[in-house]
């Protein structure tokens, strides 16, 4: 759980509470693509939170504090550290404010705003086909909308969702309508990147504009990666392996968010291949639910957080403590399916830099996970099989 302006959520006046969970909210999206904020944006936000410095000012000081990174070329954050704070501060500024329009254009807007100067494409609506390697999914990708048609599935999803009629529905009839809605909206993908960061964004302000202005959207911080699976899962289907699309995830995370109800949110549980711990003679004591970033993220056959132990294929290995972001979790079951993999194709499969996955892959080395045999372009990788002790 995230627990940046924790002092301001459960202390704090109404204004300081209500920005604390806005920015929380903004940083926690991160985590739908594997990123965390600096130290300095945290900060930042605290002076946001106690109204030192307005939204325009926190923009300017990041930017700033980038220049300056750039200039003295002795940044050691990750390349897409600089994405997380900009794009927070960026989220936490459109959330605080009181307007919305239910229109592609406000959709498309919030795009161009949160990934301005980030993304050359940010705002346009991409024009070529897309895939995503999906953890959720084994490696396998959720089919998106063609490219040739996006805007026209656009403005009929944006129609259609206007001329429906919410009288004389129950709560739960309300929530099961807007989970068919929102996963019909992401699955256009109409982005190349971005969008379920632009999808959230716009959720939490559709849902406020429908009357649901009292929502915790601190959810959206605790479990972005499970709101994320939600949208892949409910569109998803391979009905040779009896697979099915199911938006019961989703429904289960904005009933949460709506009716206050508990259900568990468990990645685990999204993977297409995950059987319940008592079916598949696993001791759920075992699991330590409490490293949420980790074992919630991964968890499959190949997968596991056990205690500090990260597991492969049923070998344990030490994690130095450190927590590992999901996608550094995804480049190691690239390699495991394919010990030959170069940088540049686990870049592409995975739409990340290449600095991004040779710091992910330096972590794993460092912490005895994996090695390299031979040259850097004729060798391999080899998943280490004997870990040691991580007392």
């Amino acid at each position: 759980m995230l627990q940046y302006f924790e002092e301001y959520i459960k202390q704090s006046e109404p204004d300081k509470k209500e920005k604390g969970i806005i920015w929380q909210t903004a940083i926690g999206l991160q985590q739908v693509d594997g990123l965390k904020p600096s130290a300095y944006l945290i900060e930042t936000a605290k002076q946001n939170i106690e109204g030192d410095i307005t939204f325009d000012e926190v923009k300017s000081r990041i930017d700033s504090y980038y220049e300056t990174l750039s200039a003295r070329q002795d940044s050691t954050d990750s390349d897409r550290t600089e994405e997380a704070d900009k794009v927070s501060a960026r989220i936490a500024e459109v959330l605080s404010e009181k307007t919305f329009s239910f229109t592609p254009t406000e959709y498309i807007n919030i795009h161009r705003r949160l990934f301005s100067e980030i993304y050359k494409f940010a705002g346009k609506i991409r024009d070529y086909n897309i895939t995503k390697s999906e953890w959720a999914l084994n490696g396998e990708t959720v089919l998106y909308a063609g490219a040739d048609n996006l805007r026209a599935t656009l403005e009929y999803d944006f129609e259609q969702e206007k001329m429906f009629n919410y009288k004389g529905l129950s709560k739960q009839q309300i929530i099961e309508h807007i989970a068919h809605f929102v996963a019909y909206l992401w699955q256009i993908h109409i982005f190349g990147e971005g969008n379920t960061r632009t999808t959230a964004v716009f959720l939490i302000k559709y849902l406020r504009k429908l009357g649901f202005k009292n929502i915790s959207n601190d959810l959206f911080a605790e479990h972005s990666w499970y709101f994320r699976n939600s949208l892949v899962r409910a569109n998803y289907e391979d009905l040779s392996r009896d697979i099915h699309k199911t938006d019961k995830y989703l429904i289960r995370f904005l009933s949460n968010l709506l009716l206050k109800e508990n259900n568990v949110l468990k990645n685990r549980e999204l993977h297409i291949n995950f059987v319940a711990p008592e079916n598949a003679g696993i001791n759920v004591t075992d699991v330590t639910d409490n490293v949420t970033d980790v074992t919630d993220n991964v968890t499959d056959e190949k997968f596991l957080v056990i205690g500090k132990k990260f597991l492969v294929n049923n070998e344990k290995f030490p994690v130095n403590n450190k927590k590992f972001p999901v996608i550094g979790l995804e480049i190691l079951s690239l390699i495991e399916k394919n010990p030959n993999i170069t940088i540049i194709e686990l870049s592409k499969q995975l739409n990340i830099s290449d600095r991004a996955v040779k710091n992910n892959l330096n972590k794993f080395k460092n912490a005895g996970i994996i090695s390299r045999v031979g040259s850097d372009k004729t060798g391999s990788w080899k998943i280490l099989k004997k870990g040691g002790d991580d007392e």
